[in-house]
């Protein structure tokens, strides 16, 4: 009577495990499917994508959710990837080649420049902030690493949603609110139309400058970092306030920016990445071709 007593609780909990382990793998199926997908998937997208039914997606959505690893639009009733993934995400590249790389590209630039200088990736519309060295200067920008800000307003964010437009195909460019963008300073672009003129730019140009668009007389220059399959995977840039880099200060610090994203896309192995001679003349051969159309002749960024 023991004996099979015994064997039917070894049989529950094996049982048991197993059932949790089917949980854990559905739900990062459900997790991989909402970063691998189309930008963010509506939930009978996710059901139809992994063959479950839509009640067990929705409890695995809302457990992802809970935990901060996936994001809802109300609006939309869609879903993105979440902040936890993404505190994640920093650490492993903190492990990896990324933060290693750009480190003391990052310290350089703030030693040449005297301003902060951050490493920046995408995530959906907004930018996060992986890594930043401060300047000299004590007054002027003061980023924090995790700190997010909407790309469209800042000069990193310009330069990873042109590349995320143009080095992709059109179902993997980044997503498209409807309406205007909110105005954050008095430089900033308010109009989807306007925006795509400027990713055009700042595609042709390699490079992009945000001109009191993020707040009032804040000025900052970014510029693409590569990987070894010659795809933008982070951005650096820099910026202060617009009495230090105001005029012809920009030209040079563009130079420096530039030149710094290169070495850093040499370091993970870009087969293309280009390190100018003379740091003054921010010179650059024409943007190597990616298989897509290139925009239309918006010319360089102003």
């Amino acid at each position: 009577m023991i004996a099979v007593d015994m064997k039917q609780r070894s049989t529950s909990r094996r049982n048991s495990v197993a059932s949790g382990t089917r949980s854990v793998e559905r739900a990062l199926d459900v997790l991989r499917a909402v970063g691998e997908g189309d930008p963010e998937p509506g939930l009978t997208d996710l059901a139809g994508t992994l063959g479950l039914h839509k009640t067990t997606v929705f409890r695995l959505l809302g457990a992802l959710e809970h935990a901060e690893f996936v994001v809802r639009d109300m609006e939309r009733q869609s879903y993105r990837l979440g902040p936890a993934l993404f505190r994640l995400a920093t650490q492993a590249r903190r492990s990896a080649g990324l933060h290693e790389a750009a480190r003391p590209e990052l310290e350089a630039l703030a030693g040449q420049v005297g301003e902060t200088a951050t490493l920046e990736v995408l995530v959906g519309e907004e930018v996060l902030i992986l890594d930043e060295v401060h300047g000299r200067f004590l007054i002027g920008g003061s980023p924090e690493i995790g700190t997010r800000w909407p790309a469209y307003a800042t000069a990193t964010g310009k330069v990873l949603l042109a590349a995320a437009r143009f080095e992709s195909d059109a179902k993997a460019a980044p997503p498209r609110s409807a309406g205007r963008l909110v105005r954050l300073g008095p430089g900033t672009i308010t109009t989807r139309v306007a925006l795509d003129r400027e990713l055009a730019k700042v595609w042709r140009a390699g490079y992009a400058v945000g001109t009191e668009e993020l707040g009032p007389a804040f000025i900052a220059v970014g510029a693409p970092v590569r990987n070894a399959q010659g795809r933008t995977m982070a951005a650096i840039g820099v910026g202060g306030p617009r009495s230090r880099l105001a005029g012809g200060r920009i030209a040079e610090v563009a130079a420096r920016v530039r030149q710094a994203a290169d070495r850093i896309s040499q370091r993970l192995g870009d087969p293309a990445a280009f390190e100018s001679a003379h740091p003054a003349t921010g010179a650059r051969p024409a943007r190597r071709s990616t298989g897509r159309a290139d925009p239309p002749n918006a010319g360089p960024v102003a």
